[in-house]
């Protein structure tokens, strides 16, 4: 078992409050198998931990598109999951707006045929929104595992435990 290639797991994180705590996240995804890479929305930057998910994952965070020529710094995903995500990332996503590096990793899995799992994390008066109930079903029809969502209560494993269905 020791020479084999372990799944590779994107998480992209949003800039929500709990976004510091997205190396719960990282340490459970890779207590279950994955190896791990990290991609973060500009915003969610100055929210986590850059250099402590780098000694954890061994990749650097990813938020800006690469250099043409410029070495792919992660493995392709076998998977993706998106936490927190906010209301502004999934309305974009479900629109096909890829003006991050974040988002457009998003609009592409579509393509890839790989797993997608989503914790949103957002406001009650956001999740009211109708744009954001919209934006669930288009990406549910396109195959999105999507975790429930509770104002107040956030888990960083839920989405996690969507990827086995």
């Amino acid at each position: 078992m020791s020479g084999e290639k372990k799944p590779v797991l994107y998480v992209v994180v949003c800039a929500a409050g709990v976004a510091g705590g997205v190396g719960e996240l990282v340490a459970a995804a890779q207590e279950r198998g994955w190896e791990v890479g990290v991609v973060a929305t500009p915003q969610a930057m100055g929210f986590i931990d850059e250099e402590g998910l780098l000694a954890q994952t061994g990749y650097p965070i990813r938020s800006a598109w690469r250099k043409p020529g410029d070495p792919r710094p992660l493995p392709d995903p076998d998977a993706v999951v998106v936490a927190p995500a906010t209301f502004n990332t999934i309305n974009k996503w479900a629109a096909g707006i890829s003006d991050t590096l974040a988002l457009g990793i998003l609009c592409e899995s579509y393509g890839w045929g790989i797993p997608v799992a989503v914790q949103p994390c957002l406001s009650a008066a956001q999740a009211a929104h109708p744009a954001y109930r919209e934006s669930l079903t288009r990406l549910r029809s396109m195959g999105v595992r999507i975790a429930e969502f509770t104002p107040g209560a956030y888990s960083w494993t839920r989405v996690l435990e969507l990827l086995a269905v």
